[in-house]
């Protein structure tokens, strides 16, 4: 086989630090904390728009949200740009998508028709749903809404077994299996994992305030309930590449779209700039490549990098409508890494961190291997020194004795902002740009 299968499972709104291998003392991970520990573990992966359908935008076409027009949820990703699933095809894979697609826009329970499906041919899959145990799907070119039994990630994972062993071998395949857990709503994960987790036992991250740690107990024991429904659904699939034995020559990769603030900072899920939002896994397996000892990746990787990663892992040329950075030269030993810094971004505040109800705002920062540094319209926002205060309590912003590292990071981020072409400009802008059009909330309407 010249080129190496190609497996992306993702969880959505899973944070860097809920699990085992993180450094988390309540969640209970084994089977990823083994994958972590076979795989090159990325210990700064940055969603740098940490929302989910730009995320999964800007892991299609390798773009920041700017550019590929997917900065806010519930729009159609258009066909500018060469995809993941074209790339592959290109050379002769195989491409399938499985579960969770969020990137049509039309409804979040309709139909997608093959031309609005970004070149994948197998497909099982709904737009958007996060009723977990009555979710819907459909199938291939059958427009007709089936069911999938019981918790859906674990159907989801069971149709990638199936299409794992039922698979030719004749030609690589991309397989992409796409969960909706451990999103809220928190308390739907299958009983037995809800009760591994006393809300009053947990341990609390030292930057939830007072009032906010109820509220966080409650949902922490949820979304840990679904993390390790989730943790062992990847270890009945990493047992069947085993048993298929193919499991040495596939590219095994997990990851999340963003994190989830749950208390954190007083803030509650996605598109904040802070880590909890912004960190989030990231494993990749190729014991072809890289043996079967894991170890840890500290450069920072941005969202728009994945792809043109993935694809130079799989001796795969990246399209020219990629703007991301290829880090598997870097990853080979052959390179240094293509960047020190990434680049954060909030284009449009909409959903529960709008600018009319909660206070929204569009940002821009940078995120580098120490610090976190983030401005707003106004100015500077936020600026964070992450090695001596990893939990991000002390904004330096303005403050005397940093001023030298602030203007440095702000040139940082200046640069950031030339080299994509990213004029920061109001979030109006960008709707007026693409046509988009908002309710009072800021939230582009969705219907069912």
């Amino acid at each position: 086989m010249s080129h190496p299968n190609l497996i992306f499972i993702f969880a959505d709104q899973l944070r860097y630090q809920a699990l085992g291998f993180a450094g988390d003392p309540n969640v209970q991970t084994p089977h990823l904390d083994q994958l972590a520990g076979e795989s090159l573990n990325f210990t700064h992966a940055i969603s740098g728009c940490p929302v989910c359908c730009p995320a999964r935008a800007s892991l299609l076409t390798g773009q920041y949200p700017h550019q590929h027009g997917v900065f806010v949820n519930d729009v159609n990703l258009g066909t500018q740009a060469v995809s993941l699933a074209q790339a592959c095809a290109a050379v002769g894979y195989d491409t399938a998508y499985i579960g969770k697609w969020h990137l049509d826009g039309h409804g979040r329970s309709n139909y997608i028709p093959t031309e609005r499906r970004q070149g994948f041919d197998f497909w099982q899959v709904l737009e958007c749903t996060h009723d977990y145990n009555h979710s819907y799907f459909y199938t291939g070119n059958d427009p007709t809404r089936r069911l999938w039994q019981g918790y859906d990630a674990a159907g989801q994972t069971r149709a990638a077994q199936q299409y794992i062993r039922a698979h030719s071998q004749q030609n690589p395949f991309l397989l992409v299996l796409s969960w909706g857990p451990p999103h809220n709503p928190y308390e739907t994960a299958p009983e037995p994992y809800r009760r591994m987790y006393d809300p009053a036992r947990l341990t609390l991250r030292s930057n939830i305030p007072p009032h906010a740690e109820a509220q966080a107990r409650q949902d922490l024991a949820g979304y840990y309930a679904h993390i390790s429904a989730l943790d062992a659904l990847v270890g009945d699939l990493a047992e069947t590449l085993e048993q298929m034995g193919i499991a040495e020559e596939t590219v095994f990769v997990f990851w999340s779209d963003h994190g989830d603030m749950l208390g954190s900072q007083g803030e509650w899920r996605k598109q904040r700039p802070w880590d909890e939002s912004i960190r989030v896994p990231l494993l990749i397996r190729y014991p072809t490549m890289f043996g079967r000892t894991g170890r840890q990746v500290e450069a920072l990787i941005n969202t728009p990098d994945l792809m043109p990663t993935l694809l130079g892992l799989c001796d795969i040329p990246a399209p020219s409508t990629a703007a991301g950075a290829d880090y598997s030269a870097y990853l080979k030993g052959r390179s240094p890494a293509p960047a020190d810094s990434v680049l954060l971004a909030c284009y449009q505040p909409f959903g529960e961190y709008n600018r009319v109800q909660h206070g929204g705002r569009e940002y821009r920062g940078v995120r580098t291997a120490r610090y976190t540094y983030v401005r707003d319209l106004d100015g500077p926002w936020l600026m964070y020194d992450d090695m001596d205060d990893p939990y991000q309590l002390n904004n330096l912003v303005g403050t005397p004795a940093t001023a030298g590292v602030q203007a440095e990071l702000a040139q940082r981020l200046d640069a950031l902002l030339a080299h994509y072409a990213d004029d920061f400009a109001p979030g109006q802008s960008y709707l007026d740009r693409w046509g988009y059009q908002v309710d009072a909330t800021g939230t582009v309407p969705y219907t069912d």
